[in-house]
């Protein structure tokens, strides 16, 4: 039951994700578009650390899922990041975002494999091997909110 229903989310969520750019009626819609995505790809991957980190008892079936949500999510965001949305306030998008362009494509890129890698780990039901996929993947929020967000 939950394979369908993580497939079915993964699909509309490519498709919505694609003409999303284009249905920006303002600036501040594609912020809010993105800053939403993050939110809830910062909420399921939190839920994921709680385990990894021992601060709520493993899960191997709400870890998989949790993790599947997260490799879903993670490409979403990317079409909020649109020509006009830089900020100078701290916690908002850099204006390097579209002068590095392909520096900041590759990173979203390189989270997407590992949360791909990230959701494969948890469907082996081993909190190691969960442990040892999840790290890279916070590597990889990093690393772009350090080069591209203001802190």
């Amino acid at each position: 039951m939950i394979r369908p229903m993580v497939a079915l989310t993964a699909l509309v969520a490519a498709a919505a994700a694609m003409p999303a750019a284009a249905q920006f009626q303002k600036p501040e819609d594609a912020v809010k578009y993105r800053q939403s995505a993050m939110f809830l790809l910062a909420n399921h991957f939190g839920r994921v650390g709680a385990m990894v980190q021992g601060r709520v008892p493993y899960d191997a079936a709400a870890a998989s899922a949790n993790a599947d949500i997260v490799s879903t999510i993670s490409h979403l965001p990317f079409a909020g990041f649109v020509d006009g949305t830089a900020s100078t306030e701290k916690g908002k998008a850099k204006a390097s975002i579209w002068s590095d362009r392909a520096k900041f494509d590759a990173a979203a890129k390189k989270m997407q494999e590992e949360t791909a890698k990230l959701a494969a780990a948890a469907k082996t039901n081993s909190l190691d091997n969960l442990k040892a996929a999840f790290g890279p993947v916070g590597q990889t929020c990093k690393g772009c909110h350090d080069d591209f967000r203001n802190q």
